[in-house]
């Protein structure tokens, strides 16, 4: 938690304070994927431990949570598939037109991730779980109402910008959209196939907990032992992307700079003395 908030905290500070000091052309989906970071640092962490520490979460915090889990999660992998799309047609955040585009497809992720969020909490699917630490949707009644809510939210909400993530990624790779070959090295984009690496990597077992799901015809939920994993990893994901942002080496030194207020700027040469020689 403290990870998490101290890292993403300092990255907001060096993205809009040192904006001039490192390349960032597509600084929006960026932003919007440190605020994610940050909200679920800020409030899904600190209500795991809470819960941990008072043995539960009680309403209305608990269907709070169970949400913003919900649209923080859906909410990061919608950032990052339009950083790897923007990356891809290589076209910077700053035109009036993509502008526009490209803060209406991040906010529609967050929508998106509100939307199938408080599905659960308008039909009471949530209660405490010790095994994820926070409030889940726990299914009793029909498993037709599970299996329809986890099909569309993982359709909509992870497998298309799954998709898009992996055709941008393989067409950068091959080098063959013509944009591909024009991308700045020293750009914070450089950080992309890490940050996808790091996502896939920290909600495996999140997805393979809700596919085990699929297959129990008796409603019972995953084993407790995925759950409790697939918690940690998640929580793992928001502080391991400001440790990638800090690897890129120009964002490393402007957070250097901001971060080093004791340092003196170089003293101008000041001329002491005179010594007049005769031709």
């Amino acid at each position: 938690m403290v990870m998490g908030v101290v890292g993403n905290c300092l990255v907001l500070l060096v993205k809009v304070m040192c904006r001039g000091q490192f390349c960032c052309h597509y600084w929006l989906p960026f932003i919007s994927l440190t605020l994610s970071d940050l909200g679920c640092s800020l409030l899904i962490i600190s209500g795991s431990l809470l819960a941990m520490l008072t043995e539960g979460q009680r309403s209305p915090w608990c269907e709070i949570v169970s949400l913003l889990k919900f649209a923080f999660i859906t909410s990061s992998i919608g950032s990052i598939a339009i950083l790897c799309v923007q990356r891809l047609i290589g076209m910077a955040s700053t035109g009036s037109a993509l502008f526009v585009v490209m803060a209406t497809a991040c906010l529609a992720s967050w929508m998106t991730g509100l939307v199938f969020g408080s599905i659960p909490v308008i039909y009471g699917w949530i209660r405490y779980d010790p095994a994820e630490m926070l409030c889940a949707v726990f299914w009793e009644s029909s498993y037709s109402d599970m299996l329809v809510y986890i099909l569309s939210a993982f359709l909509i909400c992870i497998f298309l910008p799954f998709l898009l993530i992996i055709f941008c990624s393989l067409m950068s790779a091959t080098g063959s959209h013509p944009s591909s070959k024009s991308d700045n090295e020293a750009d914070l984009s450089a950080v992309t196939p890490l940050l996808v690496a790091s996502y896939m990597f920290c909600y495996t077992p999140f997805v393979v907990a809700e596919l085990i799901l699929l297959r129990r015809l008796d409603l019972s939920p995953a084993p407790y032992w995925l759950r409790t994993l697939s918690s940690v990893m998640s929580y793992l994901d928001c502080c391991l992307n400001p440790l990638i942002y800090w690897s890129h080496q120009n964002f490393r030194v402007a957070g250097l700079a901001l971060l080093w207020t004791n340092r003196k700027p170089p003293s101008e040469p000041v001329l002491t003395a005179v010594t007049i020689h005769e031709l």
